[in-house]
């Protein structure tokens, strides 16, 4: 997996790019971007950790995936945006 730190991984994604700010999923205000972590030819993904059965309380990652992680300076918590290849 390779990690990136801040605005250099906002393009480190295997679909749209990754805002330099999101919101907040606890109190809503803008939390800025730490790191982004992508799976690139890895011996062991994350989808292999659990099957999906495609339905509710089932669902999982079916491929290679990128997450953004955000930190709000509000409230301190961290809010996550994932995509998948």
């Amino acid at each position: 997996m390779k990690f990136y730190l801040g605005k250099t991984g906002l393009d480190a994604t295997f679909q749209d790019s990754f805002p330099p700010k999101t919101e907040c999923y606890k109190c809503g205000k803008d939390a800025k971007i730490m790191f982004v972590a992508q799976e690139w030819d890895e011996e062991e993904y994350i989808c292999n950790l659990h099957r999906t059965t495609g339905k509710e309380g089932g669902l999982w990652l079916h491929d290679a995936c990128a997450i953004g992680s955000y930190l709000c300076p509000f409230c301190f918590e961290v809010t996550s945006i994932m995509n998948q290849a």
